[in-house]
């Protein structure tokens, strides 16, 4: 089964990085000296592009690179079969996931479009990957209560957070204090997936806890001000539009890093917010502790949220905005849950009157 990839570039945030992939390109422009990837991380970064993209989009462009044993600048041409054989090899040899293979593709067209600045105007017909329809696995109201409750400290709260809210992992640690409005008991997510704001709700009960995490969070900002820190990243040259906004504190991450770091891109040194691995390992261990045998991740907190909505009567459409779908028929795959015993059929084995 073949696929006709158009050209059309999007940010697609997933990751995917070949362990193997070790090394770099080296290749010099013809003018000014520069590598090809420093030329496409100039380029992303003109643009906004998260830098979690920006990795992922260089290691794509350097598999690429690889595929082709390419040794110079013109090996680049001719970028409509070299993509296809490139997508088809993914395809095939690599078995990968449709969405994998689209995020390869749009790193290619970014590079040819936006950085080498040539257009491709012949269609892309390379093997499709595999779809498979997953069904999201989803936690009961008693197990997750069960996993939430043998977790503690930091990754706790986020995780309630994630639970409560209907929170991706990325936009739990990227959120900020002024995302949060306690009396409205609503949670402002900022550049979710897609770049796009919405509004969900927040769970009081939390809030409580919310408040003593952030009074220490508080004192950290405090400290780091006192020794010539306490800067925070702020996304689209916010700094330089807002003097002094960096380091106020209704900026600052919900969930900032033990210690301080340096900024790839800038070189400033400040605290950035917590690396999400540390939840996922706490979630993991509680989920080992638990016993629960499903596949449970931190999305599966978010699966949970929406699903645990819908058997409580909470409208498809209020769901949708609330996970910040395009399409309701992406939140519809929830309803699955609610048809007991498989579309709502039960077994005939059960009809049986039989030990």
């Amino acid at each position: 089964m073949y696929i006709t990839f158009t050209s059309q570039q999007g940010p697609d945030l997933a990751n995917y990085k070949d362990s193997q992939q070790n090394h770099f390109i080296y290749w010099m422009s013809t003018q000014n000296n520069r590598k090809l990837l420093d030329e496409v991380r100039e380029v992303m970064r003109l643009h906004h592009y998260s830098i979690h993209t920006e990795r992922t989009y260089c290691d794509w462009i350097k598999q690429y690179i690889h595929f082709h044993t390419m040794k110079s600048r013109d090996d680049l041409q001719n970028g409509e079969a070299r993509i296809e054989a490139f997508l088809t090899h993914l395809a095939v040899n690599r078995d990968i996931a449709p969405a994998t293979q689209n995020q390869a593709m749009n790193a290619l067209v970014f590079l040819y479009k936006k950085v080498l600045k040539i257009q491709l105007d012949k269609e892309i017909n390379a093997v499709r990957a595999k779809r498979k329809t997953n069904v999201p696995v989803v936690m009961t109201r008693e197990e997750t209560a069960k996993v939430l409750s043998l977790m503690n400290g930091v990754p706790q709260l986020a995780a309630k957070l994630m639970y409560g809210s209907g929170l991706r992992i990325s936009e739990a640690i990227r959120l900020r204090v002024q995302d949060i409005d306690y009396k409205m008991k609503t949670l402002i997510v900022r550049s979710g997936k897609g770049n796009k704001d919405r509004v969900t709700t927040f769970p009081a009960s939390i809030i409580p806890f919310l408040q003593v995490h952030l009074d220490k969070v508080k004192t950290f900002h405090t400290n780091d001000l006192a020794k010539g820190h306490g800067a925070v990243y702020l996304p689209h040259a916010l700094a330089r539009k807002y003097p002094g906004a960096d380091k106020k504190w209704q900026w600052q991450y919900v969930f900032p890093a033990r210690d301080l770091s340096t900024d790839p891109r800038s070189g400033i040194v400040r605290r950035h917010h917590i690396d999400p691995s540390l939840i996922n390992k706490a979630i993991r261990k509680a989920v080992q502790i638990a016993g629960l045998h499903k596949k449970i991740s931190a999305h599966t907190l978010r699966h949970s949220f929406a699903t645990h909505l819908l058997q409580r009567g909470t409208d498809i459409r209020t769901i949708q905005a609330l996970l910040g779908h395009n399409d309701v028929s992406t939140t519809m795959i929830y309803t699955h849950i609610l048809n007991q015993g498989g579309h709502g059929v039960f077994s005939p084995l059960d009809d049986l009157d039989i030990l």
